[in-house]
């Protein structure tokens, strides 16, 4: 927030309960009014619960798919009236690694993140009509909060991920500016329906 006011742009911050379909369709609402527009949506909010599949409880299961997944759907739904009034717009959709493969400790996850692929072919092929882009972006293993307990809580991941990942190194956050200011631009007007890895080079080795 405080680089986006440094930079110049009008920021705002609205504190809503993604899983709650009213909570999403008045934060949509509230966005538009407050900055004239609406153009771009990336859902990106996620979490995960590190179990072996027998272990989980429903709950465990709902609650990983609920923010991961249905945030998505339910938030999308919710600027789709805004992005079709003008004219245009943008959504990206966060995925992951795990959207292209399984995890013995990320059922759930894994689940939802392939989900988010699925989402975001079926919203694009709706709402390329309305000049609406859908996109995915799946990062691979970047340097997180998140990433950073799976190190402490899987033995050997560091040395596991750096053999296979072609690059040599843990992505950055940074790393995923370029493909989202792309998916973002007019650059990307006949691009929908897209699940871009950047992973450097971890999903090439099949």
């Amino acid at each position: 927030m405080a680089q986006l006011k440094a930079a110049g742009a009008r920021a705002i911050s609205l504190k809503v309960d993604l899983r709650d379909e009213k909570a999403c369709r008045a934060m949509a609402d509230d966005a538009a009014a407050q900055l004239g527009r609406l153009d771009i949506l990336v859902n990106n909010a996620g979490m995960n619960i590190r179990k072996p599949p027998q272990d989980l409880t429903l709950e465990d299961w709902r609650e990983v798919m609920d923010t991961n997944l249905t945030s998505a759907f339910i938030a999308s739904q919710a600027a789709y009236p805004h992005l079709k009034r003008a004219g245009r717009g943008k959504i990206i959709n966060v995925g992951s690694m795990m959207s292209i493969f399984g995890g013995g400790y990320l059922a759930p996850y894994a689940a939802s993140k392939g989900g988010i692929v699925q989402l975001t072919k079926s919203l694009a092929a709706a709402w390329a009509k309305d000049n609406i882009q859908v996109n995915a972006v799946l990062p691979g293993w970047i340097d997180t909060a998140m990433t950073q307990r799976a190190r402490v809580e899987l033995t050997g991941l560091n040395e596991r991920v750096l053999s296979r990942t072609p690059a040599g190194r843990w992505g950055e956050p940074a790393d995923l500016a370029g493909i989202a200011v792309f998916l973002c631009a007019s650059a990307s007007d006949f691009v929908t329906g897209t699940a871009i890895p950047v992973d450097g080079g971890y999903s090439v080795q099949g």
